[in-house]
């Protein structure tokens, strides 16, 4: 009994050791938003005061208001979705079609596309904002949605995450569709993207969150606050006067909401992915 009662008291203390160490580097995480969330309630004076002060000695909510209505922070908010929106739809119909070509179909030089494909990821992204914008602006597209979209919509990571996924589904479920006369295309639809909904959810979180916060290609191709995502409309409170850190933080945190609600909703794909890829690894 004495053994018994020192084990578990040891595995107790080892639980609350964890569990102390896993809320300490939550509160790390945490607290750049904590801080956000601080600068936003206070006055752009306050802000840049020394010493520093953790909590305001006003909160300002008003803040909020203010920022929404001082820029057309509307129109910043209903560009990031037009774009962000766009950008996930085309990836995720994109990346379905070619990860089911790279899981199932097989046809000459396939695996060697493949490693091509592959190779781009190696590529940074900031060398190709050159040639993207002398291909934008050839056709016409600067200062568009299609211009700040398309060249972003068709990437490598969400094919290869796809691929990998449909690769672990049972080909035996084809199969039988194909004996009662189901194309290809019925079959990923009808099969294989059902059963990849975890995946699915995945990529479109990490596509719609990506381009939700965009600033360099944004601000490159489009011009004017009509057309100016939030990452870029944010930058106008920055004027020769000053810069109102107290409306960029309000804004900023105004413009997590959609990302969180995003990961709320898809919490359940997010986890079931999670436990899948888990699973599979250990198999």
């Amino acid at each position: 009994m004495t053994i018994k009662s020192k084990s578990r008291g040891g595995a107790l203390a080892l639980d609350i050791l964890n569990h102390g160490a896993l809320a300490l580097v939550a509160l790390l995480f945490l607290f750049p938003f904590f801080w956000m969330v601080s600068n936003a309630v206070r006055s752009n004076a306050e802000v840049l005061a020394i010493p520093v002060r953790i909590l305001p000695n006003v909160f300002e909510w008003h803040n909020f208001a203010a920022a929404w209505t001082q820029l057309p922070f509307g129109r910043f908010f209903l560009n990031s979705l037009i774009v962000s929106i766009s950008v996930t739809v085309i990836t995720v119909v994109v990346s379905c079609l070619s990860g089911y070509a790279f899981a199932r179909l097989k046809f000459p030089g396939r695996d060697a596309l493949l490693m091509g494909y592959l190779a781009t990821l190696m590529v940074p992204g900031i060398m190709l904002i050159i040639p993207l914008f002398l291909i934008v602006n050839n056709l016409g597209m600067v200062n568009t949605f299609q211009g700040v979209i398309l060249p972003v919509a068709f990437g490598t990571f969400g094919s290869f995450l796809l691929r990998q996924f449909f690769m672990s589904i049972p080909t035996e479920l084809e199969e039988a569709a194909r004996i009662d006369g189901a194309s290809r295309l019925r079959i990923l639809v009808s099969i294989i993207v059902p059963l990849s909904m975890p995946a699915i959810g995945l990529l479109s979180l990490f596509t719609f969150i990506g381009q939700w916060n965009n600033f360099l290609w944004p601000l490159i191709v489009m011009t004017g606050a009509d057309n100016a995502t939030l990452p870029v409309g944010l930058t106008l409170f920055q004027t020769q006067q000053g810069t109102a850190w107290n409306y960029i933080m309000a804004g900023a945190t105004l413009s997590m909401l959609p990302g969180i609600i995003l990961a709320i909703l898809l919490q359940k794909l997010i986890y079931n992915s999670i436990a899948l890829n888990a699973g599979m690894g250990g198999r």
